[in-house]
């Protein structure tokens, strides 16, 4: 929502919209003489020391000071641009330290360019909005006293001489709906075209958004590796840690069950050693589920149809495959055949699946297909909507198709190269 598109509302001169023209406006003549001032400041004080190093220090500090004016101006025009202004400039790593950070600042060229407003603000833009707001709001608020005014002495308005309250009322009632219609559509017109121009110089360019976004889908993959990493992380510590314990666990109950003769205590044993038994198998298929090995040894096909053999339901795996991919990409598509297959399992009511997986346009695409009930759908309590974001983080997306009564058929495609 902007200045420009509140107008074109029939409900514009009774919102908010005038008042806040009539700030941005107003507003532009402190900054604007404050910024101008600054600006010859240090001009000034740079030409007198240029022949120290605290001059040629100064000159550098320019940028900088364009950094804060397009921050406060990016502000600013929030008043009469709801969404206003996105910043251009890149976002620094952290490991910076601050002295790189404002090198890196000053190198920019929306730094340069924020500097280049401060001058037009403090040379024409500040003078402009205190000429036309402030002959506009002293037009107005003189009308608006107009009975006031005439009821203690004469005043012209124009080619009217009021010289009564009763005159003054008159001429309110005639002319201050007139007047403050007139002001309001023209205080706004000028603080559009004042944030329009804030926004052409103080915004990102496309190589910046396109920059930005980048940034973003990087930082995105950075989460992913991460999680992966930690994913590996915790299945080497259950599979070389915990799993070898209850592994030794086993078998010294094992052995002294074969010791004990029979009786109360040998039946606590064997129970015991049947239980342990069950929690390393309960263990062990938690390990898959979290780093199954074949996905990694193999590749995504031997992994699904390993995941297709353990479904208590008939599933039909097609996957056509010209290669491994990348490992966090085979992740994604392991999880969500893995995630899908479970909901039919449980859920879906199903005699039968089909899993159909190709490669199309770089793209990997894969399809899970059921015959169940229907009705599923992300935030469900299904465990899908994990898979969405994960998958949005690789550039992919998660479509599902389940009306009432079936099937459902859940589709997902995702970049075959990480970053595309």
């Amino acid at each position: 929502m902007t200045v420009w598109a509140a107008m074109a509302s029939p409900r514009y001169l009774v919102s908010s919209w005038p008042w806040r023209s009539y700030a941005y406006l107003f507003s532009s003549v402190p900054v604007g003489v404050v910024t101008i001032g600054v600006l010859l400041g240090v001009a000034a004080a740079s030409a007198v020391l240029s022949p120290i190093l605290i001059g040629i220090l100064l000159i550098t500090m320019f940028p900088l000071i364009g950094v804060l004016i397009g921050r406060v101006e990016r502000w600013r025009a929030g008043l009469v641009l709801i969404d206003g202004i996105s910043s251009p400039h890149a976002k620094m790593p952290e490991s910076l330290s601050r002295r790189e950070k404002l090198k890196f600042r000053r190198r920019e060229q929306a730094s340069l360019r924020a500097l280049g407003y401060g001058f037009v603000l403090g040379v024409f833009v500040w003078p402009l909005s205190a000429l036309f707001a402030g002959v506009s709001a002293t037009v107005l608020v003189i009308t608006l006293a107009a009975p006031v005014i005439a009821d203690g002495d004469e005043m012209g308005m124009g080619p009217w001489i009021l010289d009564s309250a009763q005159e003054g009322f008159i001429f309110l009632l005639c002319f201050g709906p007139v007047f403050y219609a007139l002001s309001s559509y023209l205080i706004g017109v000028l603080a559009g075209a004042e944030a329009a121009l804030a926004k052409a110089m103080l915004g990102p360019r496309q190589d910046e958004l396109q920059r930005n976004v980048a940034e973003l889908r990087r930082s995105r993959l950075d989460l992913v590796d991460a999680f992966e990493t930690e994913r590996v992380r915790i299945e080497r510590h259950l599979h070389d840690g915990v799993q070898q314990r209850l592994v030794g666990l086993t078998m010294t109950l094992g052995l002294a069950e074969l010791d004990l003769p029979d009786g109360e205590g040998k039946r606590l044993v064997v129970k015991a050693h049947s239980e342990a038994e069950a929690a390393l198998a309960d263990l062990r298929e938690a390990v898959r589920g979290i780093h199954p090995r074949v996905l990694v040894d193999h590749g995504l096909e031997a992994a699904v149809l390993e995941v297709a053999d353990r479904s208590p339901l008939p599933v039909n795996v097609q996957l056509t495959l010209p290669s491994r991919l990348p490992p966090p990409i085979e992740a994604a598509a392991y999880f969500v055949v893995s995630e899908a297959l479970a909901n039919v399992a449980k859920h879906a009511q199903a005699t039968n699946c089909e899993v159909i997986g190709w490669v199309e346009r770089d793209r990997l695409v894969i399809t899970i297909t059921d015959d169940g009930v229907g009705g599923a759908r992300t935030g469900a309590g299904t465990g899908l909507t994990g898979l969405v974001t994960r998958l949005d983080a690789l550039g992919g997306t998660l479509d599902i198709d389940s009306p009432p009564g079936g099937p459902t058929r859940l589709r997902m495609e995702c970049p075959c190269r990480l970053g595309d």
